[in-house]
């Protein structure tokens, strides 16, 4: 593992430990510098690809699907650990499914739910350009549902 500091090759783990991703941490030092880091390192599982709406089909992309969450909750009291936990959730579904495609409204869906759960504030932003809520009547009825729901 390279040093981010000094680029040096070499490094003792200190210390590890498994996360709630199915993932482990290491706890690093540098033998050169002495600065210590700290490095992940997840099972690489195949994803489906996501097919678009208009035909189109991608590979699933878990930082662009991690932009989109945490756009939606800026400023918002939801953890950097929560929206790590429902990026996992989504990509850990979408391996479990087995399927070579799946249809990007899957991984929407996903979100949709996790965020109603996180955050309805975040989860009415996400919604918005999700489900296309490009009136006020519309924002409005997805916000009755809400309050109907809480």
């Amino acid at each position: 593992m390279r040093c981010p500091y000094c680029q040096h090759h070499e490094s003792k783990v200190i210390d590890t430990t498994h996360d709630s991703h199915g993932g482990i941490r290491r706890r690093r030092e540098c033998l050169s510098c002495g600065q210590r880091f700290s490095s992940y390192e997840r099972p690489i599982l195949s994803t489906p690809l996501l097919v678009k709406q208009d035909g189109t089909r991608e590979e699933f992309d878990r930082e662009k699907l991690a932009r989109g969450i945490r756009i939606s909750c800026a400023k918002r009291p939801v953890s950097a650990a929560d929206i790590e936990r429902l990026i996992g959730q989504v990509e850990s579904e979408l391996q479990k499914m087995g399927k070579a495609e799946v249809s990007s409204r899957v991984v929407g869906d996903m979100v949709i739910n996790g965020l109603k759960e996180l955050d309805h504030i975040a989860y009415i932003r996400y919604a918005i350009v999700y489900l296309r809520l490009d009136d006020l009547h519309a924002l409005r009825h997805e916000i009755d549902r809400l309050l109907v729901d809480a």
